[in-house]
């Protein structure tokens, strides 16, 4: 049996974006962009990492790969919640979201294993229904945007539920880095926090029944392998025998 096809989502930006990387000819040009260490970490457990595109059919792709990473990046358009833009908000991808939501729907059809990294954390939230708080500061809380620090270095503790999926995989309390300014506000249904920061904020959520894990912090950035990409990896494995 072959080593499980892992998709990863990325971003969609303009060239100008990339300044003298590229030709001024090409500025107006689209690039997709795939953070290295996500494949890199799928890789170390083994899987096989594929970094998808949006230019294809959703169903097509998800009936080829045999698991899920929604990786982090920008933040969730507040539309899709039913909410108005607040101070704070940061650039939005509308059509990444809803690109990846597709994505989302179409893997738990299947009942592909689901990993959702930081910005996937909040929107499988905002899939099941939930909210978002659209900024926090680093003056609040364990002051979670640390985006001027090496994202590899922790930033502070998770407390996790005993007897959860995370657990299995890190222990009842972990240290993790932390990149992102947004925060899971109403937990969407069917979902279960199972980890907090010591501030309370969400940190992970599962969703019940379903192999489908929600990672606030970044883990490719953290030691390797990592044991949620393991755990993807390894449950991608189990489907793949069983159909």
């Amino acid at each position: 049996m072959h080593a499980p096809l892992i998709g990863l989502s990325g971003r969609r930006s303009p060239a100008r974006l990339l300044g003298n990387v590229v030709p001024k000819a090409m500025h107006e040009m689209e690039f997709d962009l795939h953070c290295a260490d996500y494949p890199q970490a799928v890789a170390a457990c083994g899987g096989l990492p594929v970094e998808l595109t949006r230019d294809a059919d959703v169903d097509g792709i998800v009936a080829r790969i045999d698991g899920l990473v929604l990786t982090g990046g920008a933040d969730v358009d507040p539309a899709v919640y039913g909410r108005a833009p607040e101070a704070g908000l940061a650039a939005t991808e509308p059509t990444r979201d809803a690109w990846e939501l597709a994505l989302l729907d179409a893997a738990e059809l299947r009942g592909l294993p689901v990993l959702c990294i930081c910005r996937g954390a909040q929107l499988l939230n905002v899939a099941k229904g939930g909210t978002l708080r659209q900024h926090v500061g680093i003056d609040e809380g364990d002051g979670h945007p640390r985006f001027d620090d090496d994202g590899r270095e922790v930033a502070h503790g998770v407390d996790v539920v005993d007897g959860s999926l995370a657990a299995a995989l890190y222990g009842t309390h972990l240290e993790v880095n932390s990149l992102h300014h947004q925060v899971i506000e109403r937990i969407g249904k069917g979902l279960v926090v199972t980890g907090r920061s010591p501030d309370g904020t969400p940190e992970v959520v599962e969703l019940e029944g379903r192999d489908v894990l929600g990672l606030q912090w970044h883990p490719e950035l953290l030691a390797r392998p990592d044991p949620a990409f393991t755990w993807l990896v390894q449950a991608a494995t189990k489907r793949l025998a069983s159909v």
